[in-house]
């Protein structure tokens, strides 16, 4: 909590209690969309929020890139709690995020577009979004 306290100073923004209570709740979620977010905090705390407020509180910490944020299937926008490199596995089902963390993966294909050029693009960041189903085993 301490960091991001530090996030929010840094960007001139104060830690209120509805953006602690945001930041809480994605730490529990880790991949959210505000609905959810909302019923996190509804669900855990005596802070007052409204789904509105909150979906400004994620998209604009996700515009200053304390979180990372994503557009599912079904239109909808999932913030994540962690910025560092990895991919995501998206269940089209279920419409859930899950991080795949594989560093000698993300290496071999930054190395491969590293080499290539994207005429009239420069490219900033690699996204790269798997999506899936459970599979029966998993269902059951």
């Amino acid at each position: 909590m301490e960091l991001f306290k530090s996030s929010l100073k840094a960007h001139s923004l104060k830690a209120t209690p509805q953006r602690l209570a945001v930041h809480e709740a994605m730490m529990a979620l880790g991949h959210a969309s505000a609905d959810m977010v909302t019923e996190e905090i509804r669900k855990n705390g005596n802070t007052k929020v409204t789904v509105a407020s909150v979906y400004n509180i994620l998209s604009n910490l996700a515009m200053l890139g304390i979180y990372n944020y994503r557009l599912s299937a079904n239109n909808k926008m999932y913030f994540d709690v962690n910025t560092f490199r990895h991919f995501h596995i998206y269940d089209c089902e279920n419409h859930q995020y899950r991080d795949v963390v594989d560093p000698e993966l993300m290496d071999m294909v930054e190395k491969y577009l590293s080499k290539r050029r994207f005429r009239g693009y420069s490219i900033d960041h690699i996204d790269i979004q798997l999506v899936g189903r459970p599979t029966k085993r998993k269902r059951a």
